[in-house]
């Protein structure tokens, strides 16, 4: 099994030297702004995502 994926640059000044934190999982520090944040996954959506104005079916075509 793969690892879980990481995050490529900090919610707070977008810098990418990011750590992992020994605060517990998900947890990462970034060396920048020396901010610590927590990654977690909620869930999925009961209708999946839903977006105004874009017709019936969901979408456009490109």
């Amino acid at each position: 099994m793969s690892e879980r994926a990481a995050p490529f640059y900090c919610p707070y000044c977008g810098d990418e030297d990011l750590r992992p934190s020994e605060a517990g999982h998900g947890a990462w520090e970034c060396a920048s702004c020396n901010r610590a944040f927590k990654l977690s996954f909620l869930g999925l959506l009961a209708d999946g995502l839903r977006r105004s104005g874009t017709g019936e079916n969901g979408g456009s075509a490109r």
